[in-house]
C-alpha cells in the first residue's frame, strides 16, 4: 500500500512540475512577445512646418505597425513615408541612396514606372550585388561586415521562414530583382569607367521636380525598422525630411544628373566623387524658411572654410546660446576647434556619437574630453605618435558621450541644432571621408518649428546616455602611454604626401572603357583609397587578409599617407618599402 501512495504522489509531482515548467515557458514567451511589442508612449507631437516637415524612426509622439517584423512600435515609419511621397509622381523620380533594401519603396517605384513615370535610381556599387544569384564560394568571399548584410538578406527575403529562398520570394523582396523586373533603370558609381567612387554615400529622393525626401536613412530595415532577425532593435536613429520647394528640387537634380550622365549602358561619362563640378554653398527661400544646401565632396585644391566642413564650421560659429550635436562619427579637428571657441566664449556645446566611434583614437570626443590618444594600431607595435594638429581641449566638457541604445542598433543622425533655430543635417557625416571623398549633401535648415524636432530628438537620446569618459577609456590612454614609454610624439602632417582625390579617376572622359577594364591607378599607381580588393591584393606583400584590412580601415578614415597604411595590421616597414612607389592617396 505504501508502494502505491508513493507512486501515486510521485506521478502527481511529476505532473505538478510538468504544469510549472508549461506556465514557465507561457510566461516566458509573453514576456519576449512584450519585449518585442515596444513601449508606446504618448507625449504630445510636435506642430509641422507644412513645407518642411520633419520625421523621426523613434519619435516618442507616434507609432505604427512594422510590415516585415509585424511588431507595433513608436516611431514614424520613414518606408511609408518614401512611398507615399513616391505614389504622388506623376512626371519624374530621382532616387539617389547608398544602399537599398527596402521592397516596399522598390514596388511603389515599380508601380509608378507602369504609369508612365520616368524612374532613374543611382546606388553604390558596393552593395548593387544580385545576392541571389551568389555562389557559397562567393559569400565565403565576403568580409564580416557584408556576410552579416547578406544574412539580413536572406532573413528579409525567406517571407516563410523554412530557410531556404525560393524564386517567388526573390521576386517580391530582393530589390534589384523588383528594379530589374519592372524594367526601372539603375547604375552605380561604376558608371563613369572607374571601380567606383570613395562612397555614393547619398540618400535622397526628388519628385516631380518639387519635391525632396532628404534623410540620413539608407533604405535598409536596420536603418529605417530594425533589423529583421533581432526583435529588440529598432532601427539605427534617423530623421527623414520631406521638403516641398521646386527651386532645392531643381538643385538635387541637378546633382543626380551629374551621376547618371545618359545613364546605363551608354558613355562612361557619368560624374561622381571630385570629378563633379565644384558648387558653393547655395542658399534658398523656402517659404519662411532659409535653407543653405551644400554637395560634397570637394577637392583638396578647395580651401577647407569653402567646403561642407566649412559650411557645418561657419554654422557652429554662430551660435549664441546652445549647440546639440547627434553624429554617427566625428572626426574632423577643425569642427572641434570651432567648437571649442564656441565653448569658450560661453556657448553650451552637447555633443553624442555612436557607440561605435565615440572613444576611437580619431575621434574629436576625445579632445572634448580634454583627452587623446595615439593611433592604437601603430602603437600596439612600439610606433607612438598623436594625430598631426591633434588639439585636446583647455578647458574640457562633460555634457559629452555616447546614448544607450538597444544591442544591435546605431546613432546614424548627422545633425547638429542650433539656438532653437537652425538645423545642420543630410547624409554627410562630420568627417574628412565625406568632405573629400564621398558623394553627399548637406543641408542648414533655419526655422524654428524644424529645429524643434531636432531638440526634441537629442533630450530623448541625452536623457539616456553616458557622459564623461568611462573609466575604461582612461586606463587605455594610461596603459598606451606606459607602453609607449611615457612620451608620446605628434606626427607631422603630411603635406605634399597626399594626392589630390581629383586624380583617383583615371579613365579620362572621352574614354569608351568600361569598369572592367579600367584599375585605379595614377601614372601607374594605385590609389589605395579606390582600389577593389583584388588590386590591393595584387601590390607586393599584400595579401587577400591584408586587403580586406585595408578595406576595413580606409571605410572609417581614408588614407592620407604611407604612415596611415603603417597602422594597418599586415603592413610593417618591409611591405611598405615595396609598395611606396607603387601607390597614391
Amino acid at each position: 500500500m505504501f508502494t502505491s501512495l508513493q507512486k501515486f504522489l510521485t506521478k502527481r509531482w511529476y505532473l505538478l512540475a510538468l504544469f510549472l515548467l508549461a506556465l514557465v515557458l507561457v510566461v516566458f514567451g509573453l514576456s519576449q512577445m512584450r519585449r518585442s511589442e515596444f513601449k508606446i508612449s504618448t507625449i504630445a507631437p510636435l506642430p509641422q512646418y507644412p513645407l518642411i516637415q520633419v520625421y523621426m524612426n523613434h519619435s516618442q509622439a507616434s507609432s505604427y505597425r512594422e510590415p516585415y517584423r509585424n511588431l507595433t512600435r513608436e516611431g514614424d515609419d520613414l518606408e511609408q513615408q518614401m512611398v507615399d511621397a513616391i505614389q504622388q509622381a506623376k512626371y519624374t523620380i530621382e532616387v539617389a541612396v547608398q544602399e537599398f533594401r527596402l521592397p516596399k519603396v522598390a514596388h511603389a517605384l515599380v508601380e509608378r514606372k507602369e504609369a508612365g513615370v520616368n524612374v532613374r535610381v543611382v546606388l553604390e556599387n558596393t552593395y548593387t550585388n544580385l545576392w541571389g544569384n551568389l555562389t557559397p564560394a562567393e559569400v565565403e568571399r565576403f568580409d564580416p561586415r557584408m556576410k552579416e548584410r547578406y544574412e539580413d538578406w536572406r532573413k528579409l527575403v525567406d517571407k516563410d521562414g523554412d530557410g531556404n529562398v525560393a524564386r517567388a520570394e526573390v521576386a517580391d523582396r530582393d530589390v534589384l530583382t523588383i528594379l530589374n523586373q519592372g524594367k526601372v533603370p539603375w547604375l552605380d558609381d561604376t558608371a563613369d569607367g572607374s571601380q567606383g567612387s570613395l562612397l555614393m554615400h547619398h540618400k535622397f529622393i526628388v519628385i516631380d521636380g518639387e519635391t525632396l525626401v532628404a534623410t540620413t536613412a539608407n533604405f535598409t530595415l536596420s536603418d529605417v525598422h530594425g533589423d529583421i532577425g533581432r526583435p529588440d532593435t529598432r532601427g539605427n536613429a534617423n530623421s527623414l525630411l520631406l521638403i516641398k520647394s521646386r527651386e532645392l528640387a531643381k538643385l538635387f537634380v541637378e546633382e543626380f544628373n551629374y551621376l547618371w550622365g545618359d545613364g546605363p549602358g551608354g558613355k562612361p561619362d557619368s560624374l561622381f566623387g571630385v570629378q563633379k563640378p565644384f558648387r558653393p554653398t547655395q542658399r534658398v527661400q523656402v517659404g519662411e524658411a532659409i535653407v543653405d544646401v551644400k554637395f560634397s565632396p570637394s577637392s583638396r585644391r578647395i580651401p577647407w572654410e569653402q567646403t561642407t566642413n566649412g559650411l557645418i564650421g561657419y554654422t557652429l560659429s554662430t551660435a549664441r546660446n546652445s549647440i546639440n550635436m547627434a553624429l554617427f562619427v566625428f572626426s574632423d579637428q577643425q569642427l572641434a576647434n570651432t567648437l571649442e571657441a564656441d565653448h569658450q566664449r560661453g556657448v553650451e556645446v552637447r555633443t553624442l556619437v555612436d557607440p561605435g566611434f565615440v572613444y576611437r583614437d580619431f575621434s574629436e570626443v576625445l579632445d572634448m574630453m580634454g583627452l587623446q590618444m595615439a593611433n592604437t594600431a601603430q602603437a600596439k607595435r612600439g610606433k607612438c605618435y598623436y594625430e598631426a594638429d591633434n588639439r585636446p581641449w583647455a578647458n574640457p566638457i562633460a555634457t559629452v558621450g555616447t546614448p544607450e541604445l538597444p544591442k544591435g542598433d546605431k546613432l546614424h543622425h548627422k545633425y547638429g541644432e542650433i539656438d532653437g533655430k537652425a538645423v545642420i543635417v543630410g547624409s554627410h557625416n562630420w568627417s574628412e571621408a565625406a568632405n573629400r571623398g564621398n558623394d553627399e549633401f548637406l543641408l542648414v535648415i533655419y526655422h524654428p518649428t524644424v529645429a524643434a524636432h531636432y531638440e526634441r530628438e537629442f533630450e530623448r537620446l541625452y536623457a539616456n546616455s553616458r557622459l564623461g569618459p568611462p573609466e575604461f577609456l582612461k586606463q587605455k590612454i594610461a596603459d598606451q602611454l606606459q607602453k609607449c614609454g611615457g612620451t608620446i610624439q605628434v606626427r607631422n602632417a603630411p603635406g605634399a604626401q597626399i594626392d589630390d582625390p581629383e586624380n583617383t579617376r583615371t579613365t579620362s572622359r572621352s574614354s569608351t572603357s568600361t569598369s572592367s577594364s579600367s584599375t585605379s591607378s595614377l601614372v601607374g599607381r594605385v590609389n589605395v583609397n579606390t582600389a577593389t580588393e583584388a588590386e590591393l591584393d595584387a601590390l607586393p606583400g599584400i595579401g587577400p587578409k591584408t586587403a580586406k584590412a585595408m578595406i576595413a580601415a580606409r571605410s572609417e578614415k581614408p588614407f592620407a599617407s604611407l604612415d596611415d597604411l603603417d597602422a594597418v595590421p599586415g603592413i610593417g616597414p618591409s611591405v611598405l618599402e615595396k609598395i611606396q612607389d607603387k601607390v597614391s592617396f
